[in-house]
């Protein structure tokens, strides 16, 4: 038995789209009916400059940005250097365990000015898991360490002076078995980006500001299984859209406002209270104990056709499937707000809050964050604050490191 394993995992899911079942004798939207997915590190930002503005970054201004890859890729034809390197580090629910992390490296280069290449690795790691015999309760002094993985790339270019667009590719790696014998393995899927940058000033007063406009619809691809086929989970399709505007006070002096929307493109899955509702109308689904009713509600679910349902038949069904009707498909779109002070493109100071429905997840946070720019590299960090209580994301750290080619190119004399 992989007890410890499991329990990591279900911690990490947990967090962030958390599988707790919660009953409630009201109507159904009032419900604790989060979307389910498979790979949710997928979902957790890795960045910095995002990290500090509430996990905010579809249209942010890219010109000393090189780590649009995840949030927007089309915006690297806007970008001032021609190449750039970064470097995301993220110490992941450090308030419980010391050892889940997320790293993730992103790099850009522009093959011309009006189209670029970008790539990134994003590596998660559930540190190391003691295996527990299930039989004896004991441990056999067997350490794994499951992880999670994706690599992508990305083509980007200028359709336009004011518009981009990009298309990619992403493979996705989930190892999480304890060994083979099992019938349990890693799991692995394909999935593809498609997204568009709007940017141009527009008159505000006697200022003339930047206006960002941003769209990625992401992870469009296939299932992912742990069993060889036999059961399929969905991997977390987002839709993202996002607008900035970049007011200068002067000079030297700008300040910049964000916010993100974003809708996961999976259905609804059918929840236990539906199923005792029709299968046992007259028993309380509150009242009766989850696990005894746990097979009944698998095979429910799959009689429903959710198991089998394709990635894109999901994507329509999941603007229109919730139980509770319009209103619980709008508690579905979580989503942030930011703002950033710039000072002469060296020195910046950030914050955002990040906004998610408590019967959708309930991660509700402030952020806060600062970076430092140089010629060759910069160094952002950022800090978050839970406003929930007794939430594990509390004093997440977010560190990126990025280095510019162009000034790495000066310091050379090329």
């Amino acid at each position: 038995m992989r007890n410890n394993l499991i329990a990591r995992v279900l911690m990490v899911v947990g967090i962030i789209l958390p599988a707790t079942m919660m009953y409630a004798q009201n109507e159904a939207k009032n419900i604790f009916n989060p979307v389910y997915t498979g790979v949710t590190s997928l979902s957790i930002a890795p960045d910095s400059r995002a990290g500090s503005m509430g996990d905010v970054g579809c249209a942010t201004d890219p010109y000393l940005d090189n780590n649009s890859q995840y949030w927007n890729p089309s915006k690297y034809p806007f970008t001032k250097s021609q190449a750039g390197v970064s470097l995301c580090y993220t110490p992941w629910l450090r308030k419980l365990v010391s050892d889940i992390d997320l790293a993730n490296l992103t790099g850009f280069y522009k093959l011309d000015e009006n189209s670029a290449l970008s790539a990134s690795l994003t590596y998660f790691s559930l540190g190391d898991v003691y295996v527990i015999d299930g039989s004896t309760g004991t441990s056999n002094n067997v350490i794994i360490r499951p992880y999670e993985m994706a690599i992508d790339f990305d083509y980007s270019r200028k359709l336009s002076e004011h518009f981009s667009a990009a298309v990619g590719m992403r493979f996705i790696y989930s190892d999480l078995q304890y060994n083979y014998s099992d019938d349990v393995f890693p799991g692995k899927a394909f999935s593809a980006d498609i997204s568009m940058f709007y940017q141009n000033y527009i008159g505000i007063g006697r200022r003339d500001c930047l206006l960002g406009l941003g769209l990625n619809a992401s992870n469009i691809g296939s299932k992912i299984s742990y069993d060889g086929g036999q059961t399929n989970e969905f991997i977390p399709t987002n839709l993202r859209l996002g607008i900035s505007l970049t007011v200068p006070v002067d000079e030297y002096n700008s300040f910049s406002i964000s916010a993100d929307a974003n809708k996961l493109m999976v259905p609804t899955k059918p929840t236990y209270s539906q199923f005792m509702n029709e299968t046992y109308p007259d028993i309380a689904s509150d009242d009766n104990d989850y696990m005894s009713y746990i097979s009944e509600y698998n095979n429910w679910t799959a009689s429903t056709g959710y198991n089998e349902m394709s990635p894109i038949a999901g994507i329509f069904k999941s603007f229109s499937d919730a139980p509770g009707g319009f209103e619980e498909e709008m508690r579905e779109i979580y989503w942030g707000v930011g703002a950033e002070y710039n000072y002469n493109d060296q020195f910046f100071l950030r914050g955002g809050y990040h906004y998610e429905n408590e019967y959708k997840g309930n991660r509700k946070y402030f952020t806060v964050g600062a970076g430092f720019r140089m010629n060759v590299f910069s160094l952002d960090a950022a800090y978050l604050i839970s406003t929930a209580q007794s939430n594990p994301l509390d004093q997440t750290l977010r560190f990126t490191l990025s280095f510019d080619m162009d000034g790495i190119k000066q310091i050379f004399g090329r």
